[in-house]
């Protein structure tokens, strides 16, 4: 078996939404008038639109495809990476999210900036627009991956496809558009992954013969949540799983989480945003990975049938497409496509303003270029937007060129090690104050030299190791996360004994940026005037429209449970965003 088919009316459905996407982004042109409102949506969001942006960033295709054939064959020790970026948000509701959108900045550079100074923030600046690229053009290339192997999609086609219709809200609306189509997609994906659970646990039988099957079938081991060193190769023991929650710590928890909430409104709603995201990840970390273990209960044998590297990858899709009754086939793929056009807008807007406000104003001044008016740079950040945007697809169209095999993994590995070394500093940057202005860049340099030392596998006997215990050492997850991080934790707390002292320039801008950082927003007197309402009554509407279209497909023949999963679906979607309009009437589109 090569690849799985699907009807016609699938791909109706699939290209319905995409124009759904191209609307939006068209709509919301209008609320972009200068930089600020393209690139942080004017700091106007609303707590949960910014929640829910923040939630549907955190994932791509991936969780459907590589977290899946994880779940598939190790149960529910996946949840453990959903956990930790959970207890991140938690961490960010408590105190973290309104320290970081009181910054009062549009990009992460500018606030590295107010705390370790320019050359610190040129790094980063720099730093960041190339591994962004990169990463989006992994990620876009994956789901093509994914859909070419699965679906016998043409991966040219999906790359571009899918590159095209982001590319186009996000280069059109700016960060209004990406929050608003990041709504829409979750709004979606939350109650259809539900429905899906739902259908698999009643194909099962319930919970107590979901036990029963994973006793019959041999895998009580295997699905244990913590498990031992000897079956997966080191993951998903105790020392894995505290791993995981370092890095989400480190992901969540530091200056780099700033981005999320730059758009919200103030410290208060950014509170509410993280709770929001925070619950909707326990509730998709509880129900998501429910289908690739009915698939390897219920579809063992066709998983295993598909012609691909790693056939359990598609066991979220095969459980989906074997249960789901048609027109909600098409909502899936759907679901997987828009997971990584979420992730891949938000970086895209991100990497634009990082080039608008931190790389072309030193460019401008060392040129003498003269000043642009900000209806100017507004046109130059939407052709940013468009360039930066066409080098993701012809990177992603690169590498699904190339013959080699496992690019995509090794690529994961080279993340872990590139995104650990830069977040060190920019946690603990947050709560120590005595540090020189190189405390970053000391930290980021050891670490980078233990990224080095484990990537390029430089035998341990060059640090007083054995040969015996070199030649046989092999890197485990771990292993790898927990000496790049201790590597630039002491890099940064050696500066700390050549911090200046307390009445220096540099210490009293450090005390600046924890003043304001801890300073409250007076929206009123900072912003102006707020268009909560307007947002409702839109996004409301554009939901509603979806709920229409779902409906739709209950003229299609199904058989009754499929049609009242239909109906289920257009149902929540339709009270959702009707409850929205109400609440947004008295607004004026």
């Amino acid at each position: 078996m090569s690849a799985l088919e699907i009807s016609n009316i699938e791909y109706f459905v699939i290209a319905g939404y995409l124009v759904l996407t191209i609307v939006v982004g068209i709509f919301f042109k209008k609320f972009s008038s200068n930089t600020d409102d393209y690139f942080k949506g004017g700091s106007k969001g609303t707590w949960w639109l910014v929640g829910t942006s923040a939630f549907m960033g955190t994932f791509t295709a991936w969780t459907f495809t590589g977290a899946a054939g994880m779940a598939y064959e190790a149960g529910y020790s996946v949840m453990f990476l959903f956990l930790g970026s959970a207890l991140g948000y938690f961490m960010n509701f408590l105190f973290l999210a309104p320290w970081l959108r009181q910054l009062r900045v549009t990009t992460l550079p500018e606030a590295i900036s107010l705390r370790f100074g320019e050359l610190t923030r040129n790094f980063y600046a720099l730093y960041e627009v190339p591994v962004r690229i990169l990463y989006a053009a992994m990620s876009l290339y994956s789901l093509g991956i994914f859909c070419s192997a699965v679906f016998n999609y043409n991966i040219n086609y999906v790359i571009i496809g899918c590159g095209i219709v982001v590319l186009f809200y996000s280069a059109t609306g700016g960060r209004w558009a990406v929050m608003a189509t990041d709504f829409l997609q979750g709004l979606i994906l939350i109650p259809l992954t539900i429905i899906i659970a739902w259908i698999c646990l009643d194909k099962i039988g319930g919970i107590s013969n979901l036990i029963q099957a994973i006793e019959a079938e041999g895998l009580t081991e295997e699905y244990c949540m913590i498990n031992s060193a000897e079956l997966f190769a080191g993951a998903y023991t105790w020392g894995w799983v505290s791993a995981i929650f370092v890095k989400q710590f480190l992901v969540y928890n530091s200056l780099n989480a700033a981005p999320r909430y730059f758009s919200v409104k103030d410290g208060r709603e950014a509170r509410k945003a993280a709770l929001l995201a925070c619950v909707l990840l326990l509730l998709g970390s509880l129900i998501w990975f429910l289908p690739p273990i009915t698939a390897r209960l219920l579809f063992h044998e066709q998983v295993m049938a598909l012609d691909i590297s790693k056939p359990e990858e598609a066991s979220y899709a095969i459980a989906s497409i074997s249960l789901l009754p048609v027109g909600l086939i098409g909502m899936i793929v759907v679901a997987i496509l828009t997971a990584t056009m979420s992730s891949m807008d938000t970086g895209l807007n991100t990497n634009v303003a990082i080039l608008i406000k931190d790389i072309y104003p030193k460019l401008s001044n060392y040129f003498k270029w003269k000043p642009k008016k900000e209806s100017e740079l507004l046109q130059i950040g939407r052709l940013y937007t468009w360039f930066l945007g066409s080098m993701i697809i012809l990177l992603a169209l690169y590498f699904a060129q190339q013959d080699g095999v496992g690019i995509f993994e090794i690529m994961l590995d080279v993340g872990a090690l590139l995104a650990v070394p830069i977040a060190i500093p920019l946690l603990w940057g947050l709560f120590f104050r005595r540090t020189p202005w190189w405390a970053g860049l000391m930290s980021i340099g050891l670490a980078f030299v233990a990224s080095c030392f484990i990537f390029f596998e430089i035998p341990l006997s060059y640090i007083g190791f054995s040969q015996e215990i070199s030649e046989g050492f092999k890197w485990t997850y771990q292993q790898k996360l927990f000496s790049v991080f201790g590597a630039g934790t002491f890099g940064f707390f050696f500066s700390i004994f050549f911090a200046p002292a307390p009445d220096s320039e540099h210490r009293a801008k450090v005390d600046r940026f924890f003043k304001l950082m801890k300073t409250p927003i007076d929206f009123e007197k900072e912003i102006g005037e707020g268009n909560d309402l307007r947002q409702l009554n839109v996004i409301g509407r554009f939901g509603a429209a979806v709920a229409i279209f779902i409906a739709l497909l209950l003229f299609i023949p199904n058989p009754l449970y499929g049609r009242l999963a239909i109906l289920a679906l257009s149902l929540v979607i339709g009270g959702v965003s009707v409850l929205m309009i109400w609440a947004g009437k008295k607004s004026d589109i």
